[in-house]
């Protein structure tokens, strides 16, 4: 051993401290842990720890064990201990390794696992050639290896190092190669566990040995043991990641093994098997090897989506359980992040990239844009938390549907007509499963059956079983704009109606899940339908009223989002004073029960949001005192930062009650305009000077609401931002940036829309605004010329660069030739709306000022004016007087240009504009 001794007195303590927090009382368990906390400042806690767990034989090993525990949780304090701490921490935990007790064995090897993640492998080699050793002891052989797993698994790029010239990697893998043959079950799942983390990662040690690893994997396949199965097809389901060309030769065998293994009795074999198909469907480049396989995998994947018993066991799924109160652990905990503001575009292209598929929590994202809908996975939602053999064949399906559509309808047709009209519920509820995971990709060939399956799915939400009536109201939720397309009245009657009220029914449930399901799809068929659901607005209104009364804490969340998206979907048309007072009275009563600090005023303070901006002026009766509440949070929010950040040792703040107030404070601009200016000038603190503040705000999110709000106070309430202006400008200047970091984008996004507002308020050539005009354009430019800034910053930058132009075209236009092109580029897609409009009037009134400046993108330019559909009567003279301004100056030279225009471009100029 080591230099280290503990110190009789400091032993005692922590000694002491571990063995009383095994008291159950909760007020008990916080002064431990606070206590517990404290330690971590003592600069040789972990030896202490190590010696607990390594050198009191005479204590009980739950004591000792909650020691190793705590060492392994404090691991990272290694890196900043002495060198005889370090040393006497690794030297007791090999030590412990080796105890009697199987529980401090346990202990010390994730102590291990933990210590060598920190160190990393390269600054304890001695640690590896123990462990390597033992494998050879047929007494700890197999703990040795656990370790190891652990470790293989936690990170395998700190063990595929070289150390002192050699890679200890070409030593241990033939050893695991070799272990695989192990009479003991454990170890040969050990061994292929342990050689299949290596593949992610393109390990050269692993890939030398690449054609016996999969010989090994063939050979394994059949094993008795579960586990070792398991492992099996996880290295496959790796292989084929990472490794495709390396299967392919093999992959009859391969695919017949893993059909086979996604049949296997125990799940989770199973499990890892119908991850094989999901991996293999989401490559698009791997199709042409999968499509021949189509009929054979669809249909298992369809029979995977059956409930277990073990599901129905844990669901309690027949029971009317709405009168009973939710468990805290039922509801995960939910992020809230700031308004951004974003323009619409015209089309959303037909790539798959561009889908976002929220069903599984799997989502393709337009990878420039940082709007991460995490809320989104509505299949994850859909059932229990965790990732299941049902979950994995849905959202395999999901992807199939996508890559394969009609073909894979064409598969499944006959099973699924069988199943959905089985006489046996879980059959018929896997096959709506199903029909809802195929909704996205397969929905060209599923209309024409739509007819008979949306009133077959609407007569289903009669079921006596819940979870077959929650199934259908999500599925129902993934047809939702099929339903609501205003197509006839005919259509409406059939469809849309029938599924508006059978999910409002399913709302009010006495099933909290059915509850749950109906108000997730109800929030969907509100986004799809739009102003659509206005002359419905009384009985919606009136059913989700309802269901304040009903639900518990879980579902009221969700409620909150339906009512806020209603608010989204209807937009003015709730401003209808008998509307109003249908909504308001339950809102306010919530509003009035729940405290400052109580989390739950975070979501209702986000759906208030919504309902302010819908209302409007109808909601004047409620805003003194929601405006003042909301400043008060603002302020306590931004004292109780400054204590953080003034003393560390406090826990930061949650920044939610920060964003969400100011975003309600956003909405109360919007829906308020000048009205609010009072609430304004007669609230203490003042809320612009607390505004100023946030814009400096560490946290990303807080600065995003903040510069929201600044654009939302420049259209409503003008007079009163404008004295705090310098300020604030000076703080959105260095916010534009052209390549923020990811978390930043939305921040960096709100900033460059709300100079844009600011600017068109100041006015024509304003004096005070003319200092800020150079160092805007000086950011917003390389903003819109950057190859890598979100599509949505190149668009907002393109906006306020029109906007600001429009105001001061002498000093913008002498840049126009340096953005012309790429101006007209980010906003030709953009639908017409009026900030589109104000950005080309300042876009032609900078061609006015500089002609040449446009010269060289007159193809991108006459391209933009084109795109439009309706531009407003201002617009679209200036688009005529540039146009034959241009083909006047210079006629032989005009039509020269326009003869090399796509023929679509020509022939909307002629049409147009008579050019």
């Amino acid at each position: 051993m080591t230099t280290w001794n503990p110190q009789p007195a400091g032993f005692q303590e922590i000694l002491q401290t571990i063995r009383d927090s095994t008291d159950t009382q909760n007020k008990v368990q916080r002064t431990i842990t606070h206590k517990l906390n404290s330690f971590t400042r003592v600069p040789d806690y972990i030896a202490y720890l190590a010696y607990i767990l390594a050198a009191l034989p005479q204590e009980e090993d739950q004591i000792r064990t909650i020691a190793g525990y705590l060492l392994k949780n404090n691991a990272h304090l290694i890196l900043k201990a002495s060198p005889e701490v370090a040393e006497y921490a690794k030297s007791a935990v090999l030590s412990a390794f080796s105890d009697s007790s199987a529980l401090i064995r346990t202990a010390a090897g994730q102590d291990i696992v933990a210590f060598l993640g920190v160190l990393e492998p390269r600054n304890w080699p001695d640690c590896l050639e123990q462990l390597v050793a033992m494998l050879d002891d047929p007494n700890r052989q197999e703990a040795a290896f656990s370790v190891f797993e652990k470790a293989c698994e936690d990170f395998p790029r700190k063990l595929d190092i070289e150390i002192n010239g050699t890679r200890p990697l070409d030593f241990m893998i033939p050893k695991f190669l070799m272990l695989s043959e192990h009479p003991s079950p454990k170890m040969r799942s050990h061994a292929v566990a342990c050689l299949s983390y290596f593949v992610p990662i393109n390990s050269q040690s692993l890939f030398a040995h690449i054609d016996t690893f999969i010989a090994c994997l063939f050979k394994r396949a059949s094993d008795e043991d579960p586990s070792v199965r398991r492992h099996v097809c996880q290295a496959l389901v790796l292989l084929l990641a990472a490794r495709p060309e390396k299967l392919m030769p093999e992959m009859a065998n391969v695919a017949e093994y893993m059909l086979y293994s996604t049949k296997d009795k125990n799940e989770s074999v199973a499990l890892e098997a119908c991850e094989f198909w999901l991996t293999f469907a989401e490559d698009p480049d791997l199709a042409p090897y999968l499509h021949p396989l189509l009929g054979r995998v669809a249909p298992v994947l369809l029979d995977c989506m059956v409930y277990g018993e073990d599901d129905l066991l844990w669901l309690e799924g027949d029971t009317e359980d709405t009168n009973v109160p939710d468990k805290e652990t039922d509801i995960k905990p939910r992020h809230y992040g700031g308004k951004s503001h974003g323009l619409e575009r015209e089309t959303a292209g037909n790539s798959d990239e561009m889908t976002k598929r929220g069903a599984y929590g799997q989502e393709t994202l337009d990878d420039d844009e940082d709007d991460y809908d995490l809320d989104d996975d509505d299949f994850a939602d859909e059932m229990s938390t965790e990732w299941n053999l049902r979950k994995c064949a849905a959202a395999a399906l999901d992807v199939l549907a996508v890559r394969f559509g009609a073909d894979l309808m064409n598969v499944l047709l006959a099973p699924l007509k069988d199943k959905l009209w089985s006489t046996e519920w879980l059959e018929r509820e896997s096959a709506i499963l199903a029909l809802g995971a195929m909704a996205e990709g397969c929905i060209d060939s599923i209309e024409e059956h739509l007819k008979v399956l949306i009133p077959y799915l609407v007569n289903t939400l009669n079921d006596p079983k819940p979870l077959v009536r929650s199934i259908t109201c999500w599925t129902l939720g993934r047809y939702a704009s099929w339903c609501t397309q205003p197509i006839s009245e005919e259509h409406k009657n059939q469809y849309f109606i029938p599924t508006m009220e059978g999910l409002l029914r399913m709302v009010l449930d006495d099933n909290k899940r059915v509850q749950e399901a109906g108000c997730s799809a109800f929030a969907t068929l509100e986004e799809d339908a739009g102003a659509e659901l206005a002359p419905y607005l009384e009985p919606v209104l009136r059913n989700l009223v309802f269901a304040f009364q009903k639900y518990q804490h879980k579902n009221m969340l969700i409620l909150y989002d339906a009512v806020g998206t209603l608010a989204d979907a209807v937009g003015r048309a709730l401003s209808n004073p008998q509307y109003v007072d249908i909504l308001m009275p339950p809102l306010t009563a919530r509003w009035n029960k729940l405290p400052d600090d109580d989390e739950d005023l975070i979501p209702l303070l986000e759906c208030l949001a919504s309902v302010t901006i819908a209302m409007g002026p109808g909601f004047a009766p409620y805003a003194p005192l929601v405006f003042q509440r909301c400043v008060n949070i603002v302020h306590q929010a931004l004292l109780q930062y400054q204590a953080y950040q003034q003393n560390p040792d406090l826990d930061e703040p949650d920044k939610s009650f920060l964003v969400v107030s100011l975003d309600l404070l956003s909405g109360l601009a919007q829906g308020m305009g000048n009205t609010l200016e009072p609430f304004i000038s007669q609230t203490q603190p003042n809320l612009l000077s607390l505004l100023t503040v946030c814009l400096k705000h560490p946290q990303a999110s807080v600065r995003q609401s903040a510069y929201a709000l600044v654009g939302d106070l420049a259209m409503g309430c003008f007079n009163l931002l404008r004295p705090h202006l310098s300020a604030i400008m000076a703080e959105l200047i260095l916010q534009l940036d052209p390549e923020p970091k990811v978390e930043f984008i939305s921040a960096c996004n709100n900033a460059a829309w709300s100079v844009g507002e600011v600017a068109l308020r100041y006015g024509r050539d304003d004096p005070e605004f003319q200092q800020w005009v150079n160092p805007l354009i000086a950011r917003l430019v390389p903003i819109l010329l950057h190859p890598k800034a979100p599509r949505s910053l190149h668009e907002n930058a393109a906006v306020s660069i029109g906007r600001i132009g429009l105001m001061h075209p002498a000093l913008v236009a002498p840049h126009l030739p340096e953005f012309a092109q790429a101006w007209c580029q980010a906003l030709y897609e953009i639908r017409d709306n009026e900030e589109k409009d104000s950005a080309f009037r300042g876009l032609c009134t900078l061609v006015q000022t500089n002609p040449a400046g446009i010269a060289k993108s007159l193809l991108w330019f006459c391209n933009a004016i084109v795109r439009w559909n309706n531009p407003s009567p201002e617009l679209n003279a200036m688009f005529q007087q540039l146009l034959i301004g241009f083909r006047n100056h210079d006629v032989a030279g005009w039509q020269a240009q326009v003869a090399v225009f796509p023929p679509v471009i020509q022939e909307r100029l002629a049409t147009r504009y008579g050019v």
